[in-house]
């Protein structure tokens, strides 16, 4: 009798903890990330010493984009993020690889996007990446980077990047179409700078 009753005690406590136990949220559909519009040809040797190259250096953001969702700016003080849109990767770390693919394909200049302790350039491109996602407000995607610029080691320059596309709804689909085309709007601004 003791052991019916432990029997059936383990079977409905392991049906309880059946109900409780979860393996991951379900995945998105698919995953947003961003294609430069301007890229070096297959084959295409860039060749230079350290001192000329420069290095795109990840960059720094607001709690709100440190995450691999899309936020929505309700208001001044309110945030949100977009229903179903995750990105493949951190945006500040995809922002950087767009970055130093449109200054290599834009200025023919040897790019470092990548953490190399061996490789230390002393022209390098770093700043905060402001803006990345939705507003509501306007009913568009708002991209803004704050630049800085080192060169050499002796002389920083400042600037600050922005690029705005409409979009009508804030769904996951036209919302990253339109931060690929305003992310690489900001990176064409970017590299025409650096030239």
């Amino acid at each position: 009798m003791m052991t019916t009753t432990r029997i059936a005690l383990a079977s409905a406590a392991s049906l309880l903890l059946a109900g409780c136990i979860s393996f991951g949220a379900k995945p998105p559909e698919s995953l947003l990330s961003l294609t430069p519009t301007s890229s070096v040809a297959a084959g295409t040797a860039i060749n230079g010493d350290v001192a000329q190259a420069i290095q795109v250096v990840e960059p720094e953001a607001p709690a709100k984009l440190a995450v691999n969702r899309v936020p929505v700016q309700i208001d001044d003080t309110q945030v949100a993020y977009v229903e179903d849109a995750v990105w493949v990767d951190k945006p500040t770390r995809l922002f950087r690889k767009l970055l130093g693919e449109t200054i290599r394909a834009r200025t023919g200049r040897l790019v470092i996007d990548h953490d190399d302790p061996a490789l230390t350039p002393t022209n390098q491109l770093r700043g905060n990446l402001i803006d990345f996602g939705y507003d509501a407000r306007t009913a568009s995607v708002v991209v803004t980077f704050d630049a800085v610029r080192d060169t050499n080691g002796t002389q920083v320059m400042t600037r600050r990047f922005s690029a705005t596309v409409p979009v009508v709804t804030p769904e996951a689909g036209p919302v990253g179409a339109a931060l690929n085309q305003a992310a690489n709007d900001v990176a064409g601004q970017v590299a025409d700078w650096v030239r």
